[in-house]
């Protein structure tokens, strides 16, 4: 008995259905979207997308790092990324702590993450300003792209844009 078991049982399911295979990888609408890896978020529900339409990538915080910036680099110029929108959300946990915290929690364990960054989130709406800067001023990526930040309610499922 496997852990995944579940899983695969689901996906067996979920291929007998399956009619997503004529869809080419390119973000249909010319979208990405980076958010928190929170399992409260669906990006393409929230946002009226279907599945082809957006590039969606994901990480705790949904912080701008160097590879966030590298996977837009490549869905721009190989993947139809026209513009970005930078969605962090409400009663994040990366909002809860700080790294400081965070590097203490795991030595308790006996595990040593001084050498790793986490990004947390002392000021969502800061961290948000900050990672939106990042992205227009990167010299990888077209000046003119649009660039937005909303933070997602994910108790009333609102987005509440934040101007930058």
């Amino acid at each position: 008995m496997s852990a995944f078991d579940d899983l695969y049982a689901a996906n067996a399911k979920y291929a007998k259905k399956f009619g997503d295979s004529g869809l080419t990888g390119r973000a249909a609408r010319g979208l990405a979207v980076v958010t928190c890896m929170d399992s409260r978020i669906d990006p393409l529900g929230l946002l009226g997308l279907k599945a082809g339409d957006a590039k969606i990538l994901r990480n705790a915080g949904a912080r701008v790092t160097d590879d966030v910036l590298r996977t837009l680099v490549l869905a721009v110029y190989l993947l139809g990324v026209e513009r970005v929108l930078v969605m962090p959300h409400t009663d994040c946990g990366m909002s809860k702590v700080s790294d400081a915290d965070v590097h203490a929690l795991t030595s308790e364990r006996g595990v040593d993450t001084r050498s790793l960054e986490f990004h947390t989130v002392p000021d969502q709406n800061e961290a948000l300003r900050h990672d939106l800067t990042r992205i227009r001023t990167t010299p990888f990526l077209p000046e003119d792209m649009p660039i937005a930040g909303a933070i997602y309610d994910v108790h009333s499922g609102r987005l509440l844009p934040v101007q930058a």
